[in-house]
C-alpha cells in the first residue's frame, strides 16, 4: 500500500481554513489517522500525539486551560505549526524529535536524535526506590545507569536516592553530550555523572548497591520490522546482535565484579525475554511486574549472580 502524506494542497487547504488552537487540533488528529502514524514515543493515540505536537510548538503547556483553545493563530504562526506536522506525517519523526522534550517519571527532558526517546518502565520502580527488593533506600550510597541515553533514568534515580552518587554511562560520545545537557537543566551536576564506557570499561574497580541497566535489546527479527518512526532512533540503541541479547551477556558475566555484597541488578530486555530462558535455563531472575504496564525487565542479586555463573 502506498504511504498517505499531506499534500502541499491539502496544506494550503488547511492555513487557510483553520482559525483556532481547537481547529488545529481536531485537524492534526484527523491527519495522524488518516495517514496510519504509530505512536511509540510517549503516547498511543492520535488525539494525545496531536497535544503533545501542536501544544509545545505554539509555547503553550500541555495542559492548557480549554478556553484558550478557542485562540486564533496568526498567518505565520499557522506555517510555523504545519511545518511540524508535515514533519510527523510525511517523515515519520517522533514528536519528542520535534518538540525536543520528552517526558520520564514526571520529568521533562531534552531529547534529540542522538538518543532513544525515553519510554522505559523502570519510572515506576524508580518512584517506588525498587521496593520491596531495596529495604533501606537512605543506603544506597553508589548507583550505576548502564547505557543511560539521555540520563532520564539516572536523573530519576539521583532524584529518588537523595543520598546516592550516580553514575550514567554510555558507549556513545553523542548520547553523552545529550546526558549533559540534561544533567545541567535539572541541576545534578553533583550527583550525577555522565562516563564514557562500553558497559563496565569506564568504571574498572568501581563498585555499586543497585546496577540500573536499559541496554539495546531489539533482537534480528523485531529490527526488520520496526515502524519508521523507530528508525529514527539511534541503532545503536536498540540492535543487539540476533537475539536481542550481546549487551546484556557481556552485563551479566561481569555484574557481580561491580556490585557491593549486598548489591542488585535490574536489566531490561524487553521483547528478548523470550530469549533469556534457554540463554540462561533455570537462573535465578525475577521478572518484574509493573501496574502501568511493561514487561521484559528483571532482577538479581550478586550473590546469585556468582551462584549461578560459577557453575
Amino acid at each position: 500500500m502506498t504511504e498517505l502524506q499531506i499534500t502541499d494542497e491539502l496544506a494550503q487547504e488547511a492555513c487557510s481554513e483553520l482559525f483556532t488552537i481547537q481547529d488545529w487540533l481536531r485537524w492534526t488528529t484527523t491527519q495522524f489517522v488518516n495517514n496510519g502514524l504509530f505512536y511509540g514515543h510517549g503516547t498511543d493515540n492520535a488525539w494525545d500525539e496531536a497535544v503533545s505536537l501542536v501544544l509545545p510548538v505554539l509555547n503553550l503547556p500541555l495542559d492548557t486551560p480549554k478556553e484558550l483553545l478557542n485562540a486564533r493563530l496568526t498567518s505565520s504562526e499557522k506555517q510555523h505549526l504545519m511545518g511540524y506536522i508535515l514533519a510527523r506525517v510525511n517523515d515519520r519523526t517522533p514528536v519528542p524529535y520535534l518538540t525536543n522534550q520528552a517526558w520520564f517519571g514526571g520529568l521533562p527532558f531534552y531529547v534529540d536524535e542522538r538518543v532513544l526517546v525515553p519510554r522505559s518502565p523502570f519510572a515506576e520502580m524508580i518512584k517506588k526506590q525498587f521496593a520491596p527488593w531495596v529495604t533501606e533506600p537512605a543506603k544506597v550510597t553508589r548507583i550505576l545507569d548502564m547505557c543511560t541515553g539521555s540520563a532520564c533514568i539516572a536523573i530519576a534515580l539521583a532524584k529518588a536516592f537523595e543520598h546516592a552518587q550516580v553514575d550514567a554511562v554510555d558507549i556513545s560520545f553523542d548520547a553523552l553530550e545529550v546526558a549533559d545537557i540534561n544533567i545541567t537543566e535539572h541541576m545534578m551536576q553533583e550527583q550525577v555523572f555522565a562516563i564514557q564506557s562500553d558497559v563496565f570499561s569506564g568504571v574498572p574497580g568501581q563498585k555499586y548497591d543497585l546496577i540500573v541497566a536499559n541496554p539495546p535489546y531489539v533482537d534480528a527479527e523485531d529490527m526488520s520490522d520496526l515502524p519508521q518512526e523507530f528508525h529514527h532512533e539511534p541503532e545503536l540503541g536498540l540492535a543487539s546482535g540476533e537475539d536481542g541479547l550481546d549487551v546484556t551477556r557481556v552485563i551479566l558475566q561481569e555484574a557481580a565484579e561491580h556490585l557491593t555484597d549486598n548489591g542488585l541488578l535490574f536489566v531490561e530486555v524487553g521483547n528478548s525475554m523470550v530469549h533469556m530462558d534457554a540463554l540462561y535455563p533455570n537462573a535465578p531472575f525475577t521478572w518484574l511486574e509493573f501496574e502501568h504496564g511493561g514487561l521484559g525487565v528483571f532482577m538479581i542479586s550478586k550473590q546469585q549472580l556468582v551462584e549461578y555463573f560459577a557453575d
